[in-house]
């Protein structure tokens, strides 16, 4: 039986509050099948599109992005909350997507990623088929 450790939670929190790591972020998504493609949804507030690379090694897709945050010359910062980052996501694909006809899109700072079902692994239907030449035999009781 699992017991409640409140210091466990506080130490979450304090982690998230506190992360002063330098390495890629993790980018929230969402993946869902819509018909004969799945999609990918990812939240990247802040990222110039120029600067996400998507590619595709095997079965493997990574997602690579980058925040840069503009500083002028003689800018005074009076609060600077917002970090530059770099994100990195990867997602093993499976064998039943079409590889080639992956695309993405980037609309006001949301990653859309679709990806096609491959014509294998689409649902078909198997036409049943009766033979004419053989005899149906009733069964006596």
């Amino acid at each position: 039986m699992a017991t409640h450790d409140p210091f466990r939670d506080l130490d979450r929190i304090a982690s998230s509050l506190f992360d002063t790591r330098r390495g890629p972020r993790r980018m929230p998504m969402d993946l869902y099948r819509d018909g004969d493609h799945y999609v990918m949804t990812a939240d990247l507030p802040g990222i110039d599109p120029g600067s996400v690379d998507i590619d595709v090694d095997g079965q493997l897709l990574t997602i690579r992005a980058e925040r840069t945050l503009a500083s002028g010359e003689g800018v005074k910062w009076i609060t600077r909350e917002r970090e530059a980052a770099s994100f990195l996501r990867q997602l093993n694909l499976g064998q039943g997507v079409d590889t080639e006809g992956i695309a993405a899109t980037y609309n006001n700072g949301v990653l859309t990623v679709t990806i096609p079902v491959s014509e294998k692994a689409k649902p078909r239907k198997i036409e049943v088929s009766t033979d004419a030449a053989t005899p149906v035999v009733p069964i006596e009781n």
